[in-house]
């Protein structure tokens, strides 16, 4: 059975899939950065860069309980790359809840099942499976 109180929207999975792999590289890239030299302060393109993603997480971060630990980098007084790890490893946790959330198995048949993310729409069309 689907938890009805924990569905999310198409909208939201859209920008979901749009930008989570583009984060996970960012994220890797400065990571590596931030072994070589952790105190090395970030160029304000690469805080721009990275801060075009992190905005586009925040459309449907900010709404669930993760949502309030999240903050851009500071493009003023430009950070360490270590600071933006820290930062960025926050975004990480909360898309992995965010996923845990609201992508689920349900089943298809006797022995068969599926995952999806948990939407209005899916709901719709999960409701009419089981009515079969």
């Amino acid at each position: 059975m689907i938890d009805e109180t924990k569905v999310t929207t198409e909208e939201y999975v859209a920008i979901y899939n749009a930008t989570n792999a583009i984060f996970l590289g960012l994220l890797k890239e400065i990571r590596e950065l931030s072994k070589k030299k952790p105190d090395a302060i970030m160029s304000a393109g690469k805080v721009s860069i990275i801060n075009r993603v992190l905005e586009d997480l925040r459309l449907f971060l900010d709404k669930e309980p993760e949502g309030k630990f999240l903050d851009v980098l500071d493009d003023e007084n430009l950070p360490q790359t270590s600071d933006s790890v820290l930062i960025m490893c926050q975004y990480e946790t909360a898309l992995k809840a965010f996923k845990n959330k609201y992508y689920r198995s349900y089943k298809i048949g006797q022995y068969a099942s599926k995952q999806a993310w948990v939407t209005p729409e899916f709901l719709s069309e999960y409701q009419e499976y089981e009515e079969y």
